[in-house]
């Protein structure tokens, strides 16, 4: 059996191992045990023959009670041929990505938008005629469906993984169904098939940086006196300088007394403290009809967005020599310190990995405590009051704070004027929001970059160019 692609999201990953060209996955094989249960129809049919026979016999009618005879005849032979009392079923299910699409060397997860062959299979020892399936594919509806017992031992079905983070990929549900379905067994649900999917990565060109850089030593140059590379001033030799600092040719020109030396003085180099804050209260996806969807249609989410632009960042601080961290809104013990190093990334792309909405959203007391002089990334959709809060508060605070909206473009064609009256309410209190924060000095990106056709548009890039040119603390 093969199915359409789809994409989704559930829980994390259970089990990853490569081999070869392509990554495999597989959910430890469940077997459980069900009852048989009288088959509804021969419930019926006994109902029918019973009436039938009774009314024949009443109104003296023959032909009235042989219509019942065949539905006795019939059941009985089903309650002859009843199995045991119970029975047993196997589930297995796994994922191969194909070659193509597999991650890279070393990593065991699939990346968005990767091609992931999903199969299970369900058997039983016993002899059955046929198996009641349902298959819960991400995205949409369980689908439903009678099979045969060689069909089920085999069902496949291609996944495009649409997003990123825990996902759900395929998960087995079934029930037997004995000799001319007289008895049927009770559903069982089989194993789920867990994964989590790295979002991707995009090229950072620039790097907006800190207002005040405090660290002791890194790529930036910072505004403080001391050992660097850009040139700061020329100034009489004291205590604690260096002799090799010493300007010759200054001191020739300047020195007035026998013995007084004149150094070069050079600006200090820090790094930068970045830390990332994502909002994963909601997860909302372009289309405004699926927001309150059980299953909405395959499309881009705020949290693919937001997964996609950390992911992307804190690679090119990283890269860069800076320190990175990352706080969860609605998370607090899942956030990471600020650290700088390969192995540091990792740990923090990992938790952004897992990032996803879980059960209602919170409320943050207190703002999470940031270390001194960091930027902040606040990612969000920005449809509430306590992103806005929290950006505000670090503001004040001194540090120089980015709010990344990350709500993908808006997809109305499909909303009804009530919903459309909504929406633009929902719009000018977002709007509202950005006035007050570029009136407190935050700076707001829109992290999407794409038209209405799916081709990039550049604005992410020159936005950011922007922000990284150097500009006079506030």
């Amino acid at each position: 059996m093969s199915d359409p692609s789809a994409s989704g999201r559930g829980a994390p990953a259970a089990a990853d191992q490569q081999s070869g060209g392509a990554v495999q996955t597989a959910a430890p094989t469940r077997t459980t045990s069900t009852r048989w249960n009288l088959s509804p129809a021969v419930v019926a049919a006994l109902l029918v023959a019973l009436l039938c026979l009774g009314a024949g016999f009443v109104a003296g009618r023959v032909e009235l009670a042989m219509v019942g005879v065949p539905l006795l005849i019939a059941a009985a032979f089903g309650w002859d041929r009843r199995p045991g009392e119970r029975i047993q079923l196997s589930f297995s299910v796994h994922a191969d990505a194909a070659a193509s699409t597999a991650p890279a060397q070393g990593a065991t997860a699939p990346a968005q938008g990767a091609s992931v062959l999903a199969a299970g299979s369900v058997t039983t020892p016993a002899t059955v005629d046929a198996f009641g399936v349902r298959i819960a594919l991400p995205n949409r509806a369980p689908l439903d469906a009678v099979v045969t017992e060689r069909t089920a031992a085999d069902i496949a079905t291609h996944i495009v993984v649409g997003h990123s983070g825990p996902q759900r990929l395929l998960q087995l549900g079934a029930r037997a169904i004995g000799a001319d379905a007289a008895f049927v067994g009770d559903t069982a649900d089989g194993p789920s098939l867990d994964r989590v999917v790295r979002p991707r990565i995009v090229q950072i060109r620039s790097l907006p940086l800190p207002a005040h850089l405090i660290g002791l030593t890194g790529p930036h140059p910072s505004a403080r006196p001391g050992d660097g590379g850009e040139f700061r001033d020329v100034d009489r030799f004291q205590p604690g300088d260096r002799l090799r600092r010493i300007d010759w040719k200054a001191t020739a020109r300047r020195a007035q007394n026998t013995g007084e030396l004149f150094v070069r003085r050079t600006m200090a180099t820090s790094d930068a403290s970045v830390q990332f804050v994502i909002d994963s209260r909601d997860d909302l996806t372009a289309r405004v009809a699926d927001w309150a969807a059980l299953h909405p249609l395959p499309g881009v989410s705020s949290q693919d967005l937001a997964r996609e632009a950390v992911g992307s960042l804190a690679g090119a601080y990283v890269a860069a020599g800076d320190m990175v961290g990352f706080d969860d809104l609605a998370d607090p013990a899942r956030a990471v310190p600020p650290r700088a190093g390969a192995r540091h990334l990792h740990r923090v792309r990992r938790a952004v990995e897992l990032t996803a909405p879980r059960g209602a959203a919170t409320e943050r007391v207190r703002a999470p405590v940031l270390a001194p002089g960091a930027l902040v990334y606040v990612m969000s959709t920005f449809l509430d009051e306590q992103p806005l809060r929290l950006a505000l508060v670090w503001r004040a605070a001194g540090h120089r704070v980015i709010a990344v909206d990350v709500l993908p473009a808006r997809l109305t064609r499909d909303l009804p004027a009530r919903e459309q009256l909504a929406l633009r309410v929902v719009e000018l209190e977002r709007t509202l929001r950005f006035r007050r924060l570029a009136a407190a000095g935050i700076d707001v990106l829109v992290w999407q970059d794409a038209d209405a056709s799916g081709l990039p548009t550049g604005a992410r890039d020159a936005r950011l160019r922007e922000l990284s040119r150097p500009r006079r603390a506030r």
